[in-house]
């Protein structure tokens, strides 16, 4: 009589599929692990803002991207009044200046923003020593998303700003000044043929549209 035995096959383990934040994690960390290189790849998802040479407080005019200079007088939370010779301007900083810490009284300061119903909305401060502070968002791909890593990386879609900028004057508009970037496009202000200055949303193809007149 013979014996038979039999073999069981070994339990196989299904392989746990990765989340879609795991994904994200692994895209950041890959470049980390290259120290200066992972570091200055990402600096490719910063926004583009145009300087923007400050005017004086009491010239100060509806725009989407102003700038004026002057000395902190007050603070209220996150607002702060600055003064120059000619008056005096309330700035807003929105959640980023929550406490009252990204200015001091008495420091001289450079803001850069949109000024509309008479409050300068901060995008960036500049201090005496030329030091900036980035009010607001960053811009590009909403954080955490999988293009955000992508863009973290300097593997997402890279804007030609001097081509971009060049469509928005061949479409008829001048005084062109980028604010910032969102996923897919720029933020841009500039004056249209009327003399009147727009805020346009400028796809990465180069479409133009107009979202608001000041």
């Amino acid at each position: 009589m013979t014996e038979t035995h039999e073999t069981s096959s070994p339990a196989v383990t299904p392989t746990p599929k990765r989340s879609r934040r795991a994904l994200v994690a692994g895209a950041i960390a890959a470049p980390l692990a290259f120290g200066a290189i992972g570091l200055s790849l990402a600096q490719n998802g910063a926004s583009v803002m145009t300087p923007v040479a400050p005017t004086a407080i009491a010239a100060l005019k509806p725009s989407g991207s102003i700038a004026a200079k002057g000395d902190v007088a007050e603070i209220y939370g996150n607002k702060f009044v600055m003064q120059d010779g000619t008056g005096k301007a309330l700035v807003e900083t929105g959640r980023q200046g929550e406490g009252g810490t990204l200015v001091k009284a008495g420091e001289a300061v450079t803001v850069q923003g949109r000024f509309e119903n008479g409050f300068l909305h901060a995008l960036l401060i500049t201090r005496a020593e030329g030091s900036q502070v980035r009010v607001g968002p960053a811009g590009g791909p909403p954080a955490g998303t999988l293009d955000w890593a992508r863009d973290r990386v300097g593997l997402g879609p890279t804007p030609d700003v001097p081509a971009l900028t060049a469509g928005v004057a061949a479409a008829g508009y001048s005084d062109i000044r980028v604010v910032g970037r969102g996923p897919r496009h720029l933020e841009i202000a500039a004056r249209g043929s009327d003399g009147r200055e727009r805020q346009l949303h400028v796809g990465f193809d180069g479409q133009v549209r107009e979202k608001r007149v000041f």
